[in-house]
């Protein structure tokens, strides 16, 4: 989801400057990680937004933690179908080679199943090295949207039956923050599933309900270390020409900047002035992961589900001025007029 801001362009900043900001910011804050033992109040969540740095959070306690078994998501959802992220390997909304052997910024198929299905196909894929990857990843609002808070009875989901386990809010940060969310959304995959490394114009709220996410986080002032490019778009699908999935390129959407890391935990992907941070959240844990801060997902255990909440950024005052500053910048160059995809 992206915010709609009418701006021109930001200027570049120089490389110097950018690895100056980079040093000084890791040199004030370090590489620790703050870890609340229960949710904060609302006046505490505004300083750790007004700091801007992920924060842990223990005993943020809802329904779904006790009651999200495989048998209860089965018989609640009845059979309905819902919609499920299908790729070769696990990564939706990310990088791969297309025909001509050029670079795509490429969507997942996505697929209408049951839940009975959905976690047959789970458990199948995590002992079949050449089945594909399954991952509910719907997003954009895919529990609530914002139209939940105008009109509750027209906002239509695939898991209105799983609405009693989730808040549609959650009080100390909209207290703090002065709204509702934009969006709450369902995650459910396999250690199959990967989320490329993106930022998101959100505060955003993490919650593992169950098994184990993995996080490497760079803040915004470490953008300049991705290597953002521009991708044509293109698709998963099936094609006459193939037996399994194939990137099928777009005839009219417009292209898409993203990272040409590809997997920034491999040695060398990063340059050595980056300093990635790395968390693991296990089921009863919430991450706060300010707007802005580059984030790559990956999750371990047969079943993974989490749940986050999408808050807008502030776009008042300097702070929205700052990241798209971070961010950079004049030209973004096209990513098949080079090779340094990683």
């Amino acid at each position: 989801m992206a915010l709609e801001l009418d701006q021109a362009t930001p200027p570049s900043l120089t490389h110097d400057i950018v690895k100056w900001i980079s040093q000084e910011y890791h040199d004030m804050n370090g590489s620790s990680i703050q870890t609340l033992e229960g949710p904060p109040t609302a006046a505490e969540f505004a300083q750790l937004v007004h700091i801007s740095r992920p924060v842990i959070i223990k005993g943020f306690q809802i329904p779904a933690f006790k009651r999200w078994t495989d048998d209860y998501l089965q018989t609640n959802l009845q059979g309905k179908p819902i919609s499920v992220a299908i790729t070769p390997n696990g990564q939706a909304d990310a990088i791969a080679t297309g025909p001509g052997g050029k670079f795509f910024f490429v969507e997942p198929f996505v697929e209408k199943v049951s839940m009975v299905k959905f976690l047959e196909q789970l458990n199948a894929e995590q002992d079949g090295d050449n089945l594909p990857a399954s991952y509910l990843q719907s997003q954009n609002g895919n529990i609530y949207s914002s139209r939940f808070f105008e009109s509750p009875n027209d906002d239509s989901s695939e898991f209105c039956a799983l609405r009693d386990d989730v808040p549609s809010n959650i009080p100390w940060v909209t207290e703090a923050l002065g709204r509702n969310p934009d969006a709450v959304n369902l995650w459910i995959g396999n250690s199959k599933s990967i989320t490329s490394i993106h930022s998101d114009p959100y505060e955003n709220i993490y919650t593992v309900i169950r098994g184990s996410k993995h996080f490497t986080l760079l803040p915004p002032c470490e953008g300049w270390c991705l290597q953002e490019r521009m991708y044509p778009h293109a698709v998963y699908g099936y094609t006459d020409n193939s037996n399994g999935l194939s990137v099928v390129p777009s005839s009219d959407t417009p292209q898409v900047r993203w990272s040409s890391v590809i997997n920034p935990d491999l040695p060398g992907s990063l340059p050595p002035e980056a300093h990635p941070l790395h968390i693991t959240l296990e089921a009863g844990d919430t991450l706060y992961l300010p707007v802005g801060w580059w984030h790559y997902v990956q999750q371990s255990g047969p079943t993974t589900i989490a749940l986050n909440w999408w808050y807008d950024a502030e776009v008042r005052g300097m702070n929205w001025v700052w990241l798209s500053l971070l961010r950079g910048s004049g030209d973004v160059p096209s990513a098949n007029d080079e090779t340094n995809t990683r």
